[in-house]
């Protein structure tokens, strides 16, 4: 089981609960939600990774842990929970598979130049891959998605349909054939599809949804899109990094949280609901973006263009801290021209973000509240009030049913409010309405912001007119300067979360922030823990010679959990658990690091010279399991080691690798041979070498054959 943060903390009001339930079982499901209701945490949606799969085949169930999948889902409805599952476009590659067999029979695949079906490897194995460019073959998948959601599906969550495969080439080769529509091409090969291959993934499935009950508005989730997809689904970024430049949170750090600022967090953005799904109404009538970059306020200002940690919800702007020792109320927020006022919940703290609202806009806000299905329309409404430089405002709320179609028959509310002072008196009222839909009978709460996180409050009923005196310049000034002094002393007292943990022990702490060099016999090494783990040097002192290529974006020699380049399982720091710390360069002739990759596992590496051997540089790296079980969040598939290094060639047209592999053949790949994949006998023996035949100089490197799958 994985608890996921997306996208974080930091960003507080997109903070969305995942429980991706990968190895748990139904009950599992129900007792991570209902220890959610008790601890007053926020959510709406259980995502169903591969794991609930028969081997990861999809439109499938494993018989042992989700043999009832309409009762589990029926469960977390009575709490008030819905469920998103997983389909990826690839289709294992197996007789007697149902979706293989149908597939094969209708001729759905995409083919290979010689026109028999394009195989990939993706999480089943061997896959074929439907041709979404074919309206039947949409027809055929979406088919297989309306029959699908009657085992109580709620929504389908598109992964790996870039498409992705998990060998190094990442994708199909662009000589596959596509038979798409005349409409839309024709016949051409993958790279004339490549970009939409996602979007009509989605769209087949959004259609699959539509045939199961015309009534209900379908939700899918595609991680790969082209302009256009957001007809059909909303998009995600895939997989993050844990780290502060992809996250600026990690795991670790969420999963060590006191609660409590995760409940800030996710009540703060379900006090958001009205607002950011009338976001979403305006989005879907005139094309708007929810979410806007900050110089969206001001194109003008080409400063704005600079900013990434600031962005706007309509004129909601929201300020968030990128650095790991500092909070967003730490920072210097650069704000757009005009009148931004800061405001919060009485929830301020060190890693939300500090909110601001522009001169001239009303905000609706609801109730706090555990799951969307707690809210109706009869609840109070809250009006945030910001008035601009003449004490004028406006704002709109969209209301309807929450899920159908009757809003495009009028079957819903839009209420433009508008406030405006007049000798010191505010006024807020209804300017005008759209839509059949009646006007609940609620109370109506109204904020008027004054700066500073200051404000005054009225109630009253909502369609009617409120009134109330502003106070006076001087009271504003005390009310700012109170409200200013609260908040100082709230966050003083409030204990931010911690960046990363820290190793244990002194020593390791201190090694873990010090550039660690290996000297002895004929190299000398520099690894750098906090960056990777990365070894930004390795040179060959007989010949001074470097062999190891080390950028920014390049690591010389970098190791995976995973089986994807990139994949999640990466470790961007580690610590050092053995050495001997003398002075801030550390020399050795022996290192050991380790990163923790989540779920009670470890990723170990140990680098050494060998004393008894001084020519060999020894790398021994390894996945440790340290607290896998109930409750640790232990991993579920497979946990690869993948290691990857990259080497300067000085000569490149006179550099080879030479082996003899398994089978007993002798191979030599030059530069010119391109990528090259190795599997059974053809992986080298134990030994490959690196030959520079201009220099005279080789490196071998040997491994154990038995503990490597494949080779590129």
């Amino acid at each position: 089981m994985r608890l996921e943060l997306c996208p974080c903390l930091q960003n507080g009001l997109l903070a969305i609960i995942n429980v991706a339930l990968a190895t748990s079982l139904p009950r599992e499901s129900l007792r991570v939600i209902r220890t959610f209701r008790e601890k007053g945490i926020p959510c709406d949606v259980v995502w169903m990774d591969i794991d609930y799969m028969d081997g990861f085949r999809c439109f499938t169930f494993d018989n042992n842990r989700f043999a009832d999948p309409k009762s589990m889902v029926d469960d977390l409805h009575s709490i008030g929970c819905k469920s998103i599952w997983m389909l990826d476009p690839g289709i294992k590659e197996e007789k007697g598979y149902f979706v293989y067999d149908g597939g094969s029979e209708n001729d759905v695949w995409i083919k290979k130049a010689d026109g028999s079906p394009f195989i990939g490897e993706v999480w089943p194995g061997d896959c074929v891959f439907p041709d979404f460019t074919s309206e039947r073959i949409r027809t055929w998948w979406a088919r297989l998605v309306r029959d699908f959601i009657s085992n109580g599906v709620d929504g389908i969550w598109n992964d790996m349909n870039e498409p992705a495969m998990t060998t190094t080439t990442k994708t199909m080769p662009e000589s596959n054939i596509h038979r798409g529509d005349a409409d839309i091409g024709g016949v051409q090969n993958h790279s004339y599809y490549h970009n939409v291959y996602g979007m009509l993934m989605a769209r087949s499935t959004y259609e699959g949804m539509v045939m199961y009950n015309t009534e209900k508005r379908p939700f899918v989730l595609t991680r790969a899109g082209f302009i256009g997809s957001q007809r059909y689904a909303a998009t995600w970024t895939g997989d993050n990094l844990s780290n502060w430049e992809h996250l600026h949170m990690s795991l670790s750090m969420v999963l060590q949280l006191c609660e409590e600022v995760c409940r800030l967090a996710l009540l703060r953005r379900y006090r958001l609901l009205p607002h950011i799904y009338t976001l979403f109404y305006v989005s879907h009538k005139k094309g708007t973006p929810v979410a806007a970059p900050l110089f969206f306020a001001d194109p003008q200002d080409t400063e704005l263009r600079k900013i990434e940690t600031t962005f706007l919800l309509g004129p909601l702007l929201v300020c968030a801290s990128t650095l790991p020792d500092k909070g967003a109320h730490e920072c210097a927020h650069k704000l757009p021209n005009g009148i931004w006022l800061p405001f919060d919940f009485g929830d301020s703290h060190p890693d939300l973000p500090v909110l601001y609202l522009r001169g001239g806009a009303i905000l609706p806000v609801g109730l706090p509240i555990q799951h969307v299905g707690e809210a109706s329309l009869g609840d109070d409404l809250s009006l945030l009030v910001a008035l601009d430089e003449n004490g004028k405002a406006e704002g709109v709320l969209f209301e309807d049913a929450g899920d159908g179609y009757g809003f495009t028959q009028g079957d819903y509310l839009l209420t433009y409010y508008v406030a405006e002072v007049h000798s010191s008196v505010v006024s807020v009222k209804v300017l005008k309405t759209e839509g059949s839909l009646k006007r609940p009978k609620r109370n109506l709460n109204i904020s008027i912001l004054l700066g500073g996180g200051a404000m005054i409050s009225s109630r009253g009923v909502d369609g009617e007119e409120v009134h109330f005196t502003m106070p006076s310049e001087f009271e504003v000034s005390s009310l700012v300067a109170t409200s200013e002094l609260d908040l100082k002393e709230r966050l003083e007292t409030i204990r931010p979360i911690p960046d990363m943990d820290e190793p244990s022990g002194q020593e390791g702490t201190e090694l873990s922030k010090t550039l660690i060099v290996l000297k002895s016999g004929d190299w000398f090494l520099k690894i750098v823990p906090w960056i990777g783990g990365r070894i930004i040097s390795m040179t060959h002192v007989p010949s001074d010679s470097q062999w190891l290529h080390s950028r920014i974006e390049i690591h010389g020699y970098e190791e995976y959990s995973g089986t994807e380049y990139r994949s999640a399982g990466c470790i961007e720091e580690y610590k050092i658990v053995r050495g001997h710390l003398e002075q801030s360069c550390v020399e050795e002739s022996k290192v050991c690091l380790e990163g923790d990759i989540g779920g009670g596992l470890v990723l170990q590496r140990h680098i050494s010279i060998l004393t008894d051997n001084p020519k060999i540089v020894q790398i021994d790296s390894s996945i440790e399991a340290r607290s896998v079980g109930p409750g640790s969040g232990g991993f579920s598939r497979l946990v690869c080691l993948r290691v990857r290094h990259t080497f300067t060639l000085l000569h490149p047209t006179e550099v080879v690798v030479a082996f003899t592999a398994i089978n007993g053949s002798k191979q030599e790949i030059s530069l010119d041979s391109g990528e090259v994949m190795l599997e059974g006998g053809l992986r080298p023996n134990g030994e490959w070498t690196l030959v520079d035949r201009c220099s005279g100089l080789s490196m071998v490197n040997r491994f154990d054959h038995r503990q490597v799958s494949k080779c590129l």
